[in-house]
């Protein structure tokens, strides 16, 4: 009877651990904003997303996050403290959701290699308050890279291919309740389409493949970029 609940009990757990349809593309609506308060170095940046596991109306994630900014003058790089709220859903019918509230730390710097290469690196370590969870900490690297095609540098009327690749990496394992997680947590790899309506406001178009310990999931990504 034993090794019947303990063969019951996994059983359970593979199937929903492969619930997920990897093969359903999912989408993320996002919008990125960003400002400077006039000539000083201080600012505000954040974004707001919209994730399903399908085209629409499966709720994967809601992401709410904001920070204020700061860069030293001609250190060519930009600090940010933020808060982000997070709401994810459960796949398919289910309208059940958890929470999680989050700070992060973030350095961001520029790089031109050649010229049209324009690479971006973002660092970020976030402390994480998940819903029944200890508290949980992650690493994050991301390297992305903008070509504009049909000028030297970004801006309204600029056509630019987009690439971006980032690795989160976990901090503490234990999470609480004699439960773990592995260092690896997730890898996001990109490829898109951008366009500059005017100097301050870009769109994008791409397609994101996700691969984490639990899914591994191809996304089409709709962006708007907005600065000022």
């Amino acid at each position: 009877m034993k090794y019947s609940l303990y063969f019951l009990l996994f059983f359970s757990v593979s199937l929903n651990a492969q619930s997920v349809d990897e093969d359903k593309l999912g989408a993320w609506y996002m919008y990125f904003y960003s400002h400077k308060f006039g000539n000083s170095q201080w600012g505000i940046q954040g974004d707001a997303q919209y994730r399903n596991w399908n085209l629409g109306g499966d709720l994967e994630q809601l992401l709410l996050r904001s920070g204020v900014t700061y860069t030293p003058t001609d250190a060519g790089i930009t600090f940010t403290l933020g808060y982000a709220n997070i709401t994810s859903g459960a796949y398919g019918d289910s309208d059940a959701t958890t929470g999680e509230s989050r700070v992060y730390q973030e350095a961001l710097f520029p790089q031109r290699i050649g010229g049209r290469f324009l690479l971006t690196h973002r660092l970020r370590y976030e402390q994480r308050w998940v819903a029944d969870q200890d508290l949980r900490t992650r690493y994050r690297y991301n390297l992305f890279v903008n070509v504009p095609l049909n000028a030297k540098d970004m801006g309204k009327g600029v056509l630019n291919l987009a690439l971006y690749n980032e690795l989160f990496i976990n901090g503490q394992l234990d999470i609480g309740d004699g439960r773990r997680v592995q260092y690896f947590d997730r890898n996001r790899l990109y490829l898109g389409l951008g366009y500059g309506i005017t100097d301050g406001l870009r769109t994008q178009l791409g397609w994101m493949r996700q691969t984490s310990v639990a899914v591994n999931k191809a996304q089409l990504q709709v962006s708007l970029h907005h600065s000022w």
